[in-house]
């Protein structure tokens, strides 16, 4: 009967640690200069449904969108001015 608080406990760990690393977005670079103008670009767009805070730290899922479409468009050559264009044309 002791234990049972320890598992409870225990349990509880493990589901919130899986559901972070559930959010984490994993996108492969070709090299640290993309990685960088990703962290520029997904710091300097905001999220839309947040209260003044960028997507990159957002958790809403408007932003991890966001986020997926910054690197597909990178992904596709688009310069740093096409792809903010873009973001505010689509989302404001």
């Amino acid at each position: 009967m002791r234990l049972l608080p320890g598992m409870v406990m225990l349990m509880l760990a493990l589901v919130i640690s899986g559901s972070a690393r559930a959010t984490t977005d994993v996108m492969p670079f070709k090299d640290e200069a993309q990685e960088q103008q990703f962290r520029q670009l997904t710091e300097q767009l905001r999220c839309p449904k947040c209260q003044n805070n960028s997507i990159a730290d957002s958790n809403a899922m408007i932003a991890t969108d966001m986020r997926r479409r910054v690197y597909d468009l990178m992904q596709e050559g688009k310069s740093r001015q096409e792809i903010i264009d873009y973001m505010v044309a689509r989302y404001g």
